[in-house]
């Protein structure tokens, strides 16, 4: 069951996928835009499924206008608790995980909270795999671009 109202503008579906951890990767949108939907995908030859699950969030915000209502559906805790739990801490301590590394894809995160603080975003986890539609078509394109370059 899915846990976040469905009032928004845009409504997007994301997943990451790689062959190999790290590896060849693709990453998959499935967006609703009122009564229309609209897919993306795209491959990149040497990366990590994190890296890829937070590209296609990335590619479906470059989709919706700026001052818009989004809600995202993701299967990434990594890339959920992230953007609501532990971004404003990398922030402010400097992109240093509260143990004092550095923060994994900070380009990425840096690109995410450009992207987030000009729109209102809804982080929404979903069960990977669990016969959420949109999720699964996500997917679905996420492994095709694999597929398409492999």
């Amino acid at each position: 069951m899915l846990r976040c109202p469905m009032s928004y503008s845009y409504i997007l579906y994301t997943d990451g996928a790689c062959s190999g951890n790290p590896g060849p990767g693709g990453w998959g949108v499935f967006m609703q835009i009122n009564s229309r939907t609209k897919e993306l995908n795209g491959y990149d030859p040497s990366t990590t499924n994190n890296r890829m699950e937070m590209m296609a969030v990335i590619k479906g915000l470059l989709e919706t206008e700026e001052n818009s209502h989004v809600t995202v559906y993701t299967d990434s805790q990594y890339l959920q608790k992230g953007m609501q739990e532990w971004l404003s801490g990398w922030k402010k301590r400097n992109w240093k995980t509260a143990s004092g590394s550095a923060v994994k894809n900070k380009d990425l995160w840096q690109k995410l909270d450009t992207l987030s603080r000009v729109r209102s975003v809804e982080w929404c986890w979903v069960k990977g795999h669990a016969g959420n539609a949109g999720n699964e078509r996500a997917d679905a394109l996420a492994r095709a671009a694999i597929s398409k370059k492999a």
